[in-house]
């Protein structure tokens, strides 16, 4: 029988294609607007998984529209009562279920001061899209498993839809239209994905390695394996890892390195050489020839594919590899231990 997890990640070119058809055009409105507000700044809120396409959101927006972007500390607002001054800026919420009191706490606080507020969420009914003057739904559907999938890539496909727009970069918003093709292409690499997992299958331990655009990818990859294998997983920026992790290497350790084509592939390669003379055991996700034969557990990524927007693809292979390595340690991938669908944190 095939899980819920699989099958919501198998449902991400569809969710991908939902969303560029149905907000393509509300998102540019979105994005006209915010274009004619001379925002100061933009924070971000988000818990868990969406935590992860914040960071991409702080990529996007600090290097495509170039206003100075940063996370909320949520704890500022519902334990420590310590509001900091948000005026003259833009606060966006990010959460799958738009139902975390922490991250509504931002957005209330924020709306009190008469601070503009974007939800970016998967049920526009929430109270996080309630309150918020501008709602954006990522169209992924109801999802049941646990570990978030086709929601998380429905965030950063928003994400990326109203960076492009906002920036009015045409050429891009033309890029974004190949995400849904992008994502059926990774989808076919799955036996390379099982094939590394079986070769993973006894690991307690694992390091995922990437840079710029794909520190998020790292973290939610690192999330995945963490909820649904129980494998201890961290995720580090390269030139973080460089900077006392790397220690952690010795014969046979289990790292899976991102790097698609772009600027940060040369530092990835150097790094690659790096862990390799460490004899690591080592996966690769590339869709660089020379990258891809580092290794004899490569998982392919489209050959055009653009860095800005690879976070929204190389997570899959990460996704995929967390369910396989699930099935062969014999776990209940839909129901992992100690958690909820929903989390509520303060």
């Amino acid at each position: 029988m095939i899980s819920a997890y699989q099958k919501e990640i198998y449902e991400q070119p569809e969710v991908h294609r939902l969303l560029l058809a149905n907000y393509n055009a509300k998102i540019k409105e979105i994005a006209g607007i915010f274009r004619n507000k001379n925002y100061k700044f933009i924070l971000i809120a988000a818990r868990g998984t969406s935590d992860n396409a914040a960071t991409y959101a702080k990529y996007l927006f600090s290097s495509m529209v170039h206003i100075p972007t940063g996370l909320a500390i949520p704890s500022l607002y519902t334990i420590y009562d310590q509001v900091p001054d948000m005026r003259g800026g833009l606060v966006i919420g990010i959460s799958q279920s738009g139902q975390g009191s922490d991250i509504l706490a931002v957005l209330k606080q924020a709306h009190a001061a008469g601070v503009d507020t974007l939800t970016i969420t998967n049920d526009i009914h929430s109270p996080m899209a309630e309150i918020s003057d501008y709602v954006i739904d990522v169209c992924a559907g109801k999802e049941n498993a646990v570990a978030a999938s086709k929601s998380y890539t429905g965030e950063i496909l928003a994400v990326a839809m109203l960076a492009a727009a906002w920036a009015g970069d045409e050429s891009r918003l033309k890029e974004i239209q190949k995400v849904p093709e992008w994502a059926s292409f990774v989808l076919d690499q799955h036996e390379n994905v099982k094939k590394a997992a079986r070769w993973y299958a006894e690991i307690d331990k694992l390091i995922i390695l990437g840079r710029g655009y794909n520190h998020c990818t790292t973290s939610e990859i690192a999330l995945k394996v963490k909820e649904i294998t129980y494998v201890t997983a961290e995720a580090f920026s390269g030139a973080d890892f460089r900077h006392g992790p790397i220690a952690l290497l010795e014969d046979g350790f289990p790292v899976v390195v991102l790097a698609p084509a772009g600027k940060t592939l040369a530092d990835m390669q150097d790094l690659i050489r790096e862990v390799k003379e460490r004899k690591v055991r080592l996966s690769v996700i590339s869709n660089d020839e020379h990258v891809l034969g580092e290794s004899d557990y490569a998982i392919r990524l489209p050959a055009d594919l653009t860095e800005w927007l690879s976070p929204i693809v190389v997570t899959i292979p990460g996704q995929l590899l967390a369910l396989e390595l699930a099935v062969a340690k014999g776990l209940d991938i839909d129901h992992p231990r100690g958690l909820k669908k929903v989390t509520l944190t303060m």
